[in-house]
């Protein structure tokens, strides 16, 4: 199957889930051709489909509730129960019972890529070690989740960098295009009791963010609430592409079920209501884009702590640890580098004929 055919059956088989925005699919399949690491973002459809093949002795490795669709623009902060300001992995959208290696092979290829693209500076080899690093040191010592309070200062520097304008983020938002055709009754009733206060007013917005879920309906509820502004969003959930690329796998959402598991100081704010993600968005709640990075910054301890991230959410899965600390023993010391310069080519390969599209 060629990767424009993948893409065709994919778009059809996710419009039979969801109703999609034509005119954000559109801007997804631009923005795939715009870079490399854009492409991978965008298409853990066809990732499904290659990297069992490409990477064949890492697909039987032991299996664990995993991230599935992991990279490094997939992180971000939230404030936790408790209102302290926490770091981790920021979606869940594709969370899938898969080999452990699925998450570090996607995680080391898309740090090369990202590393391709300018926004990372660190080399490969460091990069790569800094994952593997972090992934075992965690599952060795049972996890812990990142609080930037007393602990993590140069995290926090850079959850909290001048590029996370308050301001701007508030603007972009009020931006929005506001909704004028019929809501969902789940997408009013979810928002509705996440505000603070019932009855509240608030204008309903369009919004598009990411690339892997663009297309897929999200909405945005912006209020003004005692001199300040708040917003709720509502984003649209489908069955994981691994249960499109296999249909072995479950069609259940397992997004509250990979929350509620992992080593994790959680959101309480981040809801699963039936078919929508309900969830505050806010200068610090949000996927910490690449490009808002501070310039002076600790690559290889980022790198580290992304792989230790991994491990908090793989130990949800608690009777599978052992086994997967047994296989990470048993492998050469260069195997995530070696599995992710054939799936970077394979990545590569792809996006080159999507760009002659």
């Amino acid at each position: 199957m060629t990767f424009q055919q993948a893409t065709d059956r994919y778009e059809a088989w996710l419009a039979r889930h969801t109703t999609l925005v034509k005119g954000d699919v559109r801007r997804k399949h631009r923005e795939m051709k715009h870079d490399a690491f854009s492409f991978l973002r965008a298409t853990f459809y066809r990732w499904m489909h290659v990297w069992p093949n490409v990477c064949a002795t890492l697909a039987s490795a032991p299996h664990v509730l995993a991230v599935g669709d992991l990279h490094v623009a997939n992180f971000g902060t939230w404030r936790d129960s408790e209102g302290r300001l926490t770091w981790g992995i920021n979606d869940f959208d594709e969370a899938c019972t898969l080999p452990y290696t699925n998450d570090l092979v996607r995680l080391a290829v898309s740090a090369r890529l990202a590393i391709r693209a300018g926004h990372l500076t660190i080399k490969p080899k460091e990069a790569y070690d800094a994952v593997v690093l972090g992934y075992t040191e965690s599952l060795k010592s049972g996890g812990r989740p990142f609080v930037l309070a007393e602990q993590h200062r140069w995290l926090r520097a850079i959850a909290t960098s001048q590029s996370r304008n308050h301001i701007q983020f508030w603007k972009k938002l009020a931006a929005l295009p506001v909704v004028r055709g019929p809501v969902p009754h789940a997408v009013s009733k979810a928002l509705e009791s996440m505000l603070p206060e019932p009855g509240l007013p608030y204008t309903l917005r369009h919004r598009t963010s990411g690339l892997g879920s663009l297309g897929r309906p999200r909405f945005v509820a912006l209020a003004d609430w005692k001199g300040g502004n708040i917003a709720r969003e509502a984003k649209a959930l489908v069955p994981s592409s691994c249960v499109w690329a296999n249909t072995s796998h479950t069609s259940t959402l397992m997004y509250q079920t990979i929350l509620d598991q992992a080593v994790r100081c959680r959101d309480p704010f981040v809801q699963v209501r039936e078919h929508w993600l309900v969830r505050r968005l806010s200068p610090y709640c949000s996927r910490i884009e690449l490009t808002s990075l501070p310039k002076t910054r600790d690559e290889n301890r980022l790198l580290y702590a992304m792989g230790w991230e991994t491990a908090n959410v793989h130990l949800g899965s608690r009777t599978a640890i052992k086994s997967v600390l047994q296989d990470l023993k048993a492998r050469k010391a260069n195997w995530l580098r070696e599995a992710a310069k054939d799936m970077l080519h394979a990545t590569l390969t792809e996006w080159a004929e999507w760009t002659r599209t």
